[in-house]
C-alpha cells in the first residue's frame, strides 16, 4: 500500500511502518495517550518487527501526524497481553485487532484517523478476515459506530487502569 497525494502547498502520504518510523511513532503515541496507556519505543520496535504491515501511517510533509496499528490473531477478543506480546501476531489470523488510533492534537478533527481506519478495514476485507476489534473509552463509542463497529460492552482489558469498551466490526 502506498498512497500519495501531492499538492503545491503540502504532501500527504500513507504507508506501512518500518524501523525508520519507530521514533516518530513513539513520539506521536506519547502525545496521544497518558504514560500508563502509551506504548514505549521498545514496544514499538517489537511491534514493527512482527507486524509493520499492520501499521497505517499518515505523513504530512515528512512529519508523522497520525497512525493506526494492531496485529492479526485468531483470538476473538482483545486482551491486555496482546499489547505486550507482539509475537502473538498470526499472519493468517481471523481478526484484525486495533491497538491504537493516534492523531497529533493539532491535526485532529480533519478526518485523518478516519482515513487510516478505512485503510485497516479495506486491508482486512482483502485479506479475508472475519472483522476488526478495538477497545475505546466511552466518549469515543459513537465515533467508531460511524464505521460500523458495534459496542460489545465493557472489555476484559484494564490497560492503564481505565474502563475500555470492546467494539467489533464483522465483515
Amino acid at each position: 500500500m502506498e498512497f500519495k497525494e501531492t499538492r503545491e502547498e503540502y504532501s500527504m502520504e500513507i504507508k506501512y511502518a518500518t524501523t525508520e518510523d519507530i521514533t516518530a511513532i513513539a513520539a506521536v503515541e506519547a502525545e496521544c495517550f497518558p504514560p500508563a496507556e502509551a506504548a514505549t519505543e521498545e514496544e514499538f520496535i517489537e511491534r514493527v518487527k512482527y507486524y509493520g504491515n499492520y501499521f497505517w501511517l499518515m505523513y504530512e510533509d515528512r512529519k508523522l501526524i497520525a497512525f493506526v496499528d494492531g496485529f492479526v490473531t485468531d483470538e476473538p477478543d482483545l486482551t491486555d497481553e496482546m499489547y505486550e506480546k507482539a509475537a502473538m501476531h498470526n499472519e493468517d489470523g481471523a481478526w484484525q485487532m486495533i491497538f491504537g488510533v493516534n492523531t497529533i492534537p493539532e491535526c485532529r478533527k480533519k478526518g485523518y484517523a478516519g482515513q487510516l481506519i478505512r485503510c485497516a478495514i479495506e486491508q482486512a476485507k482483502k485479506e479475508g478476515r472475519k472483522g476488526l476489534v478495538l477497545t475505546c473509552k466511552d466518549k469515543l463509542l459513537h465515533y467508531y459506530e460511524n464505521f460500523g463497529f458495534v459496542n460489545e460492552g465493557v472489555s476484559k482489558s484494564v490497560h492503564g487502569n481505565v474502563v475500555w469498551y470492546q467494539m467489533r466490526l464483522t465483515l
